[in-house]
C-alpha cells in the first residue's frame, strides 16, 4: 500500500490488525510518526524514476493486494496502473490474481472526477452533514464519515469481497471506492 492521506493507511492499518503483511511505500524523504502506520513495514521509494519504477512492479507483481491512495490517473501516469497488473486490451497482466483497490474522493467519470475534495465534502454532498446534530449548524465530524469509514473501511470490505471471489474464480479485480458515493448509500436504502 502506498502512503498518503487518511483512508488509504486506515485500509491497510484494518488488514495489518488483523493480520496481513502490509508494506506501506513512502517517498524516499518522508518520516511519519502517524498512528495509521502500526503494524506495517516501510519501504522508501521514489515511483518517478525507473530504479523504483522497477521495484514496484516486481512488488507488486507478487503481491495479494495493493491499495492506491491516490487521485485518479495519477498511478496510470506512473505505469503501475490496474491494466498493468490485472492485464487488458489483449495483453496479460504481470498479476493477474491482484485485489487493486482504489479510494478516491469522487467516481472515476462523471462531473467531479478531476476535482480534489476533502471529508466534509462528501458528507455535504451526500446530504449526511445536515443530519448531524448542532445548533443552527451541524457539527462537523471531524474526517471519521466519509474518510475513515467511507474510504478506508468501505474499501476493506471491497477488498474483502474480492478476495472471496478471486478464490472461486483465480482472477483478482479493481476494487474501487469512491467517498462520496459510500456517503449516499444510506439514503438508497429509503425509496418513496
Amino acid at each position: 500500500m502506498f502512503a498518503g492521506l487518511a483512508p488509504g493507511p486506515f485500509a491497510g492499518l484494518i488488514l495489518a490488525d488483523n493480520g496481513a503483511d502490509v508494506i506501506r511505500v513512502d517517498k524516499p524523504d518522508s518520516t511519519s510518526s502517524d498512528v495509521l502506520c502500526r503494524g506495517k513495514r516501510s519501504i522508501a521509494i521514489n515511483p518517478k524514476v525507473p530504479s523504483g519504477r522497477d521495484v514496484l512492479l516486481k512488488m507488486i507483481s507478487s503481491a495479494d493486494i495493493v491499495i492506491d491512495p491516490f487521485r485518479p490517473g495519477v498511478m496510470e501516469r506512473l505505469g503501475l496502473g490496474p491494466e498493468v497488473f490485472l492485464g487488458g486490451k489483449g495483453h496479460a497482466g504481470l498479476n493477474p490474481r491482484l485485489i487493486y483497490g482504489r479510494i478516491a474522493g469522487f467516481p472515476r467519470t462523471g462531473p467531479h472526477k478531476d476535482m480534489a475534495g476533502h471529508d466534509i465534502n462528501y458528507i455535504a454532498l451526500s446530504g449526511a452533514l445536515a443530519m448531524l446534530p448542532g445548533i443552527d449548524k451541524p457539527s462537523f465530524p471531524l474526517n471519521l464519515l466519509a474518510d475513515f469509514a467511507g474510504g478506508g473501511m468501505a474499501c476493506v470490505l471491497g477488498i474483502l469481497l474480492a478476495l472471496i471471489e478471486r478464490g472461486k474464480s483465480g482472477r483478482g479485480q479493481v476494487v474501487d471506492t469512491d467517498m462520496a458515493l459510500v456517503m449516499l448509500l444510506p439514503f438508497r436504502c429509503y425509496t418513496p
